[in-house]
């Protein structure tokens, strides 16, 4: 790491632009040009101010805003360096000065992030999975994992993940209809590719899961956004679509906890979307993405357990629950051909999957350790909804209404009061807090009428923390 012993910054004192937000600009252009690279250690905020004979305190506001914005780290008693990861682009700024004149603090920790709803990676069980690998790799026959194997995944693997959908999904899967996936993501992809092509149509929920949304249209397709509310995706909006369009092939659903907004589909549509489905000869694509999170008695059985569903392709994920950077994903379809077509995409792409990784997680799961796990991180993540439905009411309660969710890691809030979503999230993040903008959910992305606010990853500290900043932004808009 090289320490600056000079830096050349020019300011004007002509221009109605804060000497801080010249200063920041200017080091912003020497990281673009290259002057400045990652690692670089800046002098101190007294060093600075002399060299550039301005107040320290306008050195102190400049490096906050190159902070917030992530072209700099700071670490606790050792200073600030140029980030080693670039942000994508120099943000645009007011040139008037703010109001506020108190020196904004300099953090010292990353902002607070508020994510889709991810599970947390500090409860992933890393000796169990370790002592799992070691095992593998101690057994008699380990080189004949060390080959080629089957596209569909391994075959033990399978046949678990088909008895558990059966048993415990009240599913009537066929072995020979599975796929091992990496990640749901993956699934979604092979799907989409092997399934649709240009000139067909999907019905997709409106808001709703942008990154399936791009594998439909990466394959070609058309996409139809049908509306959702407190029962899920609207059936008139979807009938409505059915007569109006010959072309559908398929419909892409999210009913155990609809993303983004986390409703129930409830049962009297789901029956008459089972029987829409048949009527139509459209194929279900039931994305269950977190199962294994639920609080109340049981889960609501997928759509795809309905013994007269003919066609239907139904997706799921361990991602979530062994740890986000195993990427496990599964799917399954009542269509022997489609799954012959996802099997060569497959060994186009990927050959196959992770065998040692897959049988890794298959010793975790006979070994019961998953199902501890999952009971452990469901526990968890009920008391952490709990205190997040708290925190709400405490701070929002006179702005937002929301339904307490019955799984999942996320709330969905609705604010009272017309709210710009877009500087909402800008507002934030100059205060140190990154939050999904919810238009990115919606079809088109300017009629956002809530915002996800997840929990999973964030301890109660952080918690509080940001829903409270989140309601002072929220009130600072209603004013």
């Amino acid at each position: 790491m090289k320490r600056l012993w000079k830096l050349e910054i020019r300011l004007d004192s002509s221009s109605d632009q804060p000497l801080y937000l010249q200063i920041a600009d200017a080091l912003i252009e020497a990281i673009q040009q290259g002057r400045l690279q990652k690692g670089d250690i800046l002098p101190s905020t007294r060093t600075l101010a002399e060299m550039l004979k301005v107040n320290r305190n306008t050195i102190v506001k400049a490096l906050s805003v190159l902070l917030d914005e992530e072209w700099l780290e700071s670490q606790e008693r050792k200073g600030i360096y140029i980030a080693q990861t670039r942000p994508q682009s120099k943000p645009t700024r007011p040139h008037k000065s703010s109001t506020n004149t108190s020196t904004p603090h300099i953090q010292s920790t990353v902002s607070l992030v508020f994510d889709n709803g991810y599970p947390d990676s500090k409860i992933v069980p890393v000796k169990e999975l370790a002592r799992a690998y070691r095992q593998i790799f101690n057994r008699n026959a380990k080189w004949q994992m060390m080959g080629y194997g089957n596209a569909l995944g391994d075959p033990r693997f399978i046949q678990h993940i088909a008895h558990m959908l059966n048993h415990q999904r009240g599913m009537h899967v066929k072995e020979e209809c599975v796929c091992i996936t990496r990640g749901g993501q993956m699934a979604i992809y092979l799907v989409a590719q092997c399934l649709l092509q240009k000139g067909d149509a999907i019905l997709v929920e409106n808001p709703g899961y942008q990154s399936a949304w791009q594998a439909f249209e990466h394959a070609g397709a058309t996409l139809l956004p049908v509306q959702v509310d407190t029962e899920g995706i609207c059936l008139t909006d979807l009938k409505k679509q059915l007569q109006q369009n010959s072309n559908i092939k398929a419909i892409y659903l999210t009913p155990h906890h609809q993303f983004p907004t986390t409703v129930t589909l409830s049962l009297q549509r789901r029956l008459e979307i089972v029987q829409l489905a048949n009527d139509h000869n459209i194929t279900i694509i039931e994305d269950d993405y977190d199962n294994e999170f639920h609080y109340t008695y049981r889960p609501v059985l997928p759509l795809c357990s309905y013994a007269e569903l003919e066609n239907y392709v139904y997706i799921g994920t361990l991602s979530k629950v062994v740890a986000p950077a195993l990427r496990v994903g599964f799917l399954v379809t009542s269509d022997h051909s489609l799954i012959d077509k996802i099997a060569q995409l497959r060994k186009i792409i990927d050959i196959q999957g992770d065998r040692i990784m897959e049988q890794a997680v298959l010793q975790l799961i006979e070994d019961g350790l998953i199902k501890k796990h999952i009971k452990k991180a469901t526990s968890l993540y009920k008391e952490k909804r709990d205190f997040t439905t708290a925190l709400i009411q405490k701070y929002l309660g006179d702005q937002v209404t929301f339904t307490i969710p019955d799984g999942g890691l996320a709330f969905w809030i609705k604010p009272k009061y017309p709210v710009d979503y877009t500087l909402l999230v800008q507002h934030l993040a100059a205060r140190g807090m990154q939050l999904v903008n919810p238009n990115n959910y919606y079809s088109p992305p300017t009629s956002a009428d809530g915002l996800r606010l997840s929990f999973g990853t964030l301890s109660k500290e952080e918690l509080e923390k940001g829903i409270h900043l989140l309601a002072a932004c929220l009130q600072e808009q209603q004013v």
